[in-house]
């Protein structure tokens, strides 16, 4: 019979000290209270004072969560005395650079999916800046778990046209083996993890691999520091896995930075149907964790929050962040959704007239004398013919080999598999009539292992 051993030695070393002798310190410290106190010390309500007046809080008689933003729609500094930006022009230059190209390809491949080459697309308009300006202030060694609309996170964090193109036609070349929708990109260095379709899943598996990183710089502390970035749109804080995911960050104290992209609608559902709080920057208040509220079309706003976001995440041993990125959701949620359905047209074109984060940083860049009308219309013909080309190309490209419907799932191929692969072959070989393997990298010799 085995021992039971005890509980020293059944918890990891790691864990001891959060298990044991801190926890306990944490817990005296909260729970003591001397006679006459004037608060209460009980956990879960620490530093909370007495009072002999009843009164419930409501949520409407207290002021709304500030947006921090650093210029105006019209690309003007708010604050004509604040410090310069600590990023140089050229940065600059990239960044409106990189939300151009996801602009005009957006465009191009929404256009290609209405025309029956491309199964489905999802674009960003209206949302560059938020993708963009955060992405800026990470570092290669980041991890990234996106939703489906970070088309700039991977632009600027070195996706190039072919990369996008591959994926989006499932080729040859595709990371992912052409096994995913499309736009549901991924890679492993700049360390970002494939999208997924199912919504707010990628949230408790970000606080779960923060909590991974923040045991591995305990156990390496040379290891360079890291945190994770999670996407997600204010429809997703709907999903229970939302809260779950929060709450797991702020209890482990995760070096996670949680990024919402509140835009106004989760598909065809408006946020004042969705929620009757002060928007998704409460609720993360309400978990004990470090929250800000930002003008999500200034980019600049974007860089600083995201930033400064990280260094906190990194202070105090790690601790989740918060960012709620305000915009508007100019296109339709997908290529399978008609948004006029359930908003008037007008209220489109006047959030395209009033603000936009292309448009906002592009007059700021004019007002500094770094950018102008030819250098637009040269920066627009060279990008859309660079996408049409890598788009030309990537269509024109074979299906990865059909092996892969099988590999990549267990380090070695189960007997199971290797049957079932077996079993395809003979059916192929049988009927070669009924299937045209020309598009397959390999043909029927794709089953085989290279």
């Amino acid at each position: 019979m085995t021992p039971i051993l005890p509980l020293s030695r059944r918890i990891p070393p790691i864990a001891r000290p959060l298990c044991r002798s801190t926890l306990s310190k944490r817990w005296s410290t909260s729970i003591s209270q001397r006679p006459g106190s004037d608060r209460v010390r009980f956990p879960g309500a620490v530093n909370s004072k007495f009072t002999t007046e009843m009164a419930f809080i409501n949520p409407q008689d207290g002021a709304g969560i500030p947006t921090y933003r650093v210029m105006d729609s019209d690309g003007v500094l708010v604050d004509a005395g604040r410090k310069k930006l600590d990023v140089s022009n050229e940065e600059i230059l990239t960044w409106y650079k990189n939300m151009l190209t996801v602009s005009i390809m957006d465009v191009i491949m929404f256009e290609a999916q209405r025309q029956g080459r491309l199964s489905f697309y999802m674009v960003s308009a209206g949302e560059e800046g938020i993708s963009v300006g955060s992405a800026a202030a990470l570092t290669p060694d980041d991890v990234v778990f996106a939703q489906y609309r970070e088309t700039g996170v991977f632009q600027q964090r070195g996706f190039t046209l072919k990369n996008f193109m591959s994926q989006l036609f499932a080729n040859a070349n595709d990371n992912g083996r052409g096994r995913n929708m499309p736009v549901h990109y991924g890679c492993k260095y700049p360390r970002t993890h494939t999208i997924s379709s199912t919504l707010a899943t990628q949230i408790p598996h970000a606080s779960g691999a923060a909590y991974a990183l923040k045991l591995q710089s305990l156990q390496n502390p040379d290891t360079p520091p890291r945190i994770v970035t999670c996407y997600f749109g204010e429809g997703a804080a709907s999903e229970g896995d939302f809260h779950a995911g929060l709450n797991i960050a702020a209890t482990r104290s995760s070096p996670v930075v949680f990024i919402c992209r509140n835009n106004g609608y989760a598909i065809s559902t408006p946020t004042l149907e969705q929620y009757r709080g002060d928007g998704i920057a409460s609720r993360g208040i309400g978990y004990g964790i470090d929250t800000i509220r930002v003008d999500g079309n200034d980019i600049f706003a974007v860089y600083e929050a995201m930033r400064d976001a990280r260094k906190l995440a990194l202070s105090d041993g790690g601790k989740p962040v918060l960012i709620e990125a305000m915009s508007y959701r100019v296109s339709h949620h997908s290529t399978s959704d008609d948004s006029f359905a359930y908003r008037a047209r007008i209220e489109v074109e006047d959030w395209k007239r009033r603000d936009n984060p292309i448009i906002r940083l592009r007059k700021w860049l004019e007002n500094e004398g770094l950018w102008n009308e030819d250098m637009e219309q040269e920066a627009r013909v060279n990008i859309r013919k660079e996408v049409l080309q890598e788009f030309g190309a990537a269509e024109r490209e074979k299906k990865p080999a059909i092996r892969y419907a099988f590999e990549d799932v267990y380090d070695e191929l189960t007997d199971e598999a290797k049957e079932q692969m077996a079993e395809l072959k003979r059916i192929l070989e049988t009927y070669p009539e009924e299937y045209d393997l020309r598009q397959f990298e390999g043909g029927i010799k794709g089953l085989e292992k290279e």
